[in-house]
């Protein structure tokens, strides 16, 4: 509770008056116990004074006159409350006279014996000295004023003391009256001063609570608050810096909302995986792709340590190996989920400008290796490919320049597997130009509407002699409603072509081969099926790349180039169809060919 401002201003408050009233009262109470006690002591002056010019008091011997100046004595207008003791001067002073009530007691007594009188007093005047003092009685603890004056003779000779006491009770009293006023008025102040110091707590106090409460409430996302204004002063100053801030800040909030918006949404579509780590090796951020290629789940981020998944994939890319080479960028390859990927890092900093830890972005290469492999590839094959027929061409014509020539048959025989192996090279050109025109899309291809069986027909028509030299059977099923198509007569037959010509090569002798066609909404579906030796599984995937063969020694003794499938896809695929094959080992080989109806 006393923790909160608005009690804290009114304690101050509580303070400053009560503080204040303490010395003021207190300050009042000893003036005026002093302003009483002097009036005490004027009066008793006054009566001192009186006494002093008496005719009885004038006598020189007041031993002679004591019984008239006891008589006088009592007979002495003065307050109750005031007692008179007229004292001799002699070797042993004494108590001539008193108003006293005891004075047959008192009367005759040695001052000094006497406990009502006080002997410094005594003794001072004695010596010629007025002298007071203020004595506490121990019996009634009260106080008595005590006043002892010298009377003087004729020749300057002291006759006696004039002692006068006065019971000091209503000047107690009297101040004792005063500090009750004095602390009622007090408690009254007080507690005035609390009211007050509440009202004014609260009207300070109010306005910074409800600051304080709307501060929470923008500490917890709602920047929707607003302080009513109610004053030009200092509290009304906060209120209205308090709304221009909360409008800043919803601004700028919204704004940098937007900016972590648009780079979370960049992060989680991008194409590339992303992480960050800290400088401790804990995983601070990864997008969904980077999630995947790192096999785990957003969830259980914080259970793994970046070292601890990279060391599985490539040492150079994990945070200590970084760290020991001070190599803060670089990039390096790995394999994930069968896929390749190159792995680029830098670091980032912190607010102090130091680096705070490493950024990781993965690029898929994947394609770009597969392309390169088979772009190496490719160049190996054609080497390979044309490496061999012009081996043969030079070793044949190196032989017929060395003397052969001279023999008509062997030359005839020679010049034959040379013109061979140029009609062979001549071949894999060609396909290699028609790939390459396909390619760029440089093929005029002359499209008309075209029966499906028409294009069957001719397909079979040239190559049924090469099926019949290895007494293969060719039945073509063709329903008459199978609708026409929109194609490249010459181009689409070159397609059936190299199928039924691949299914020649690898059905054995005595084998059969099925071409059918029907329709499928609005689609042509073409089918050839043998049952040949047919594709391992591990090799369908890749049995429409260029010079990709399954048994390259077999397919090159039987004539192919390894481009025949490509051609065709290429073709099929420039007309919106598409193509694909399903075989099973020493089953078969069946291929599709999709194309749209016309």
């Amino acid at each position: 509770m006393f923790k909160s401002i608005r009690w804290k201003f009114i304690i101050v408050y509580f303070l400053l008056v009560f503080i204040a009233m303490a010395i003021v009262g207190v300050f009042i109470i000893r003036k005026f116990e002093e302003h009483q006690i002097s009036q005490t002591t004027n009066s008793m002056e006054q009566q001192i004074e009186k006494l002093k010019i008496s005719t009885i008091i004038q006598k020189d011997n007041w031993e002679e006159v004591k019984e008239d100046i006891q008589e006088t004595i009592m007979g002495w207008p003065s307050p109750t409350t005031d007692r008179i003791y007229i004292i001799s001067n002699s070797e042993d002073p004494s108590i001539i006279a008193t108003n006293s009530s005891n004075i047959s007691k008192i009367v005759g007594e040695s001052a000094f014996e006497n406990k009502n009188v006080d002997n410094e007093l005594i003794l001072s005047s004695l010596s010629g000295e007025k002298n007071s003092k203020v004595i506490s009685t121990t019996d009634s603890n009260t106080k008595v004023k005590h006043l002892s004056y010298p009377v003087m003779g004729d020749y300057g000779q002291i006759k006696g003391i004039i002692y006068i006491t006065s019971d000091l009770k209503n000047v107690s009293d009297t101040i004792s009256e005063s500090k009750v006023i004095l602390i009622k008025a007090t408690l009254l102040a007080l507690f005035i001063t609390v009211i007050l110091g509440f009202l004014i707590a609260r009207s300070v106090t109010e306005p910074i609570k409800d600051v304080t409460v709307k501060a929470e409430k923008m500490a917890e996302g709602d920047f929707n608050q607003y302080v009513e204004v109610k004053s030009d002063d200092e509290i009304g100053q906060l209120a209205s810096m308090f709304n221009f801030l909360t409008k800043k800040l919803k601004d700028t909030i919204s704004e940098v909302y937007r900016e972590k918006s648009k780079m979370e949404t960049t992060f989680t579509y991008m194409a590339d995986g992303l992480v960050s780590i800290s400088m401790d090796g804990d995983i601070l951020h990864a997008n969904p792709i980077a999630l995947s290629i790192l096999n785990i789940e957003e969830r259980d981020i914080k259970n793994y340590k970046y070292d601890d998944i990279m060391m599985q994939l490539n040492e150079k890319i994990t945070l200590d190996y970084v760290k020991e080479k001070n190599q803060w960028q670089g990039n390096a390859i790995i394999s994930a989920n069968s896929s390749i990927y190159r792995a680029k890092y830098a670091p980032f900093k912190n607010d102090k400008d130091e680096i705070g830890g490493l950024i990781v972005v993965f690029q898929d290469i994947t394609e770009q290796h597969k392309l390169d492999n088979m772009r190496k590839e490719f160049v190996a094959n054609v080497s390979h490919e044309l490496k061999t027929p012009i081996t043969t061409i030079k070793s044949y014509t190196e032989t017929l320049i060395d003397g052969a020539i001279d023999n008509k048959e062997i030359s005839i025989q020679f010049l034959n597997v040379v013109n061979d192996e140029c009609d062979r090279m001549a071949r894999i050109v060609r396909d290699l130009l028609q790939l390459s025109n396909l390619d760029y899309k440089q093929m005029k291809w002359k499209n008309v509407k075209t029966s499906v069986k028409d294009i069957i027909d001719s397909a079979y028509t040239k190559i049924k002699i090469s099926a019949e030299e290895k007494g293969q059977t060719i039945k073509i099923h063709i329903p008459e409603n199978v609708h026409d198509v929109f194609v490249d007569k010459d181009g689409f037959e070159q397609v059936l072509l190299n199928i039924m010509s691949n299914a020649i090569k690898y059905t054995p002798d005595n084998g059969e081969i099925y071409v059918s066609a029907r329709n499928e909404q609005d689609k042509i579906i073409i089918s050839v099926k043998d049952d040949g030796i047919g594709i391992p599984t591990e090799d369908m995937n890749r049995i429409f790349e260029r010079f990709y063969r399954v048994d390259k020694a077999r397919s090159r003794d039987l004539g192919g180039t390894g481009l025949g499938l490509s051609i065709a896809r290429q073709i099929v695929e420039a007309h919106g169809g598409q193509i694909w094959l399903e075989s099973e080992m020493n089953m078969g080989t069946e291929v599709f060919i999709m194309i749209p109806s016309a």
